[in-house]
């Protein structure tokens, strides 16, 4: 092995072993962040709920038990029977808002996940050839960014027709250009780096490169930015349920459809809006208090 092949691969050694020592600094600034914590206990309860909702619920979302008790004038609240009340159709409240959270982290993770993965697709395009594609690419993500992000949402939405999986879809699509942007500036940060153009007079691949050392000291923004999008995705996902883009289902608890639904009793039972807009809050309270301390921990440049 020649000289510079050595220092080249002493320099990548370097490298890695500076991550490494970022994520155990970043892991032991989060463990003693008392917002970091609160953020994460939120995000643990509402995940918890969600996958034990069928077994927490005291009634099936769809169950009338209070059907009796409605009349046009009145609309029973919160009591010992049925904590978070009824709604108009004598459905218990809190068994909705249940299983509501189940749907709002299925369409935050999924938007998320899928979202991430096309920017992710097209930021590496465009940080590992650069040039013509980076253009072209680039030129892609300005058009979308280019258009406000709920508006995006309600279009795709409408055109893929009311259901949940158009909803996926459509938060996803307004995801990608931020993902591959950050991406892509991550990547051309790192292009330059020493240990790279060491690589590169080696004769080593492009792709061995991209994806051996420049990609994985690229990430970590990338997956504060998940954290973070997973809040405005259940915020989105509530927005188009409420505008009747969701499920078309009405049996499907949705915390947006919920909050469509009670505007017509907003004077005479208030708790029917305030439970479902309290969770659409705690929980994107949650991964941002999370995404935002998990920022400061990884990068020094948001420290306070």
């Amino acid at each position: 092995m020649s000289l510079s092949e050595i220092e080249a691969a002493t320099e990548s050694e370097q490298v890695e072993q500076a991550a490494g020592n970022l994520r155990r600094e970043a892991w032991r600034r989060l463990r003693r962040d008392p917002v970091a914590i609160v953020g994460f206990c939120l995000i643990a309860f509402f995940v918890l709920v969600a996958l034990l909702a069928p077994l927490l619920a005291p009634y099936a979302p769809d169950a009338q038990p209070g059907r009796g008790m409605i009349t046009p004038t009145n609309i029973p609240g919160p009591s010992a029977q049925h904590w978070f009340g009824l709604d108009a159709s004598g459905r218990d409240e809190l068994s909705r808002v249940i299983h509501g959270a189940r749907q709002s982290l299925l369409v935050g993770v999924v938007s998320m996940l899928l979202g991430m993965i096309g920017g992710l697709t097209l930021g590496v395009l465009a940080g590992a050839f650069g040039g013509t594609v980076d253009s072209v690419v680039m030129r892609i993500v300005d058009v979308m960014l280019s258009i406000p992000g709920l508006l995006m949402a309600i279009a795709i939405a409408a055109l893929l027709g009311a259901s949940l999986t158009s909803v996926m879809i459509a938060i996803a699509i307004v995801n990608v250009p931020v993902f591959a942007r950050l991406l892509r500036g991550q990547m051309l940060a790192q292009r330059g780096s020493d240990y790279v153009l060491a690589a590169r007079s080696l004769g080593v691949r492009r792709r061995s490169i991209v994806f051996g050392h420049i990609l994985p000291n690229s990430i970590s923004p990338v997956i504060v930015q998940a954290t973070l999008t997973l809040a405005t995705a259940i915020i989105e996902a509530a927005a188009l349920s409420f505008l009747g883009l969701g499920s078309a289902d009405p049996r499907v608890p949705e915390w947006g459809r919920m909050l469509a639904d009670t505007q017509r009793y907003l004077a005479s039972a208030p708790h029917l809006a305030l439970f479902p807009g309290l969770a659409i809050v705690v929980a994107a309270l949650g991964f941002t208090m999370l995404g935002e301390r998990l920022r400061e921990a990884i990068d020094p440049k948001y420290r306070r």
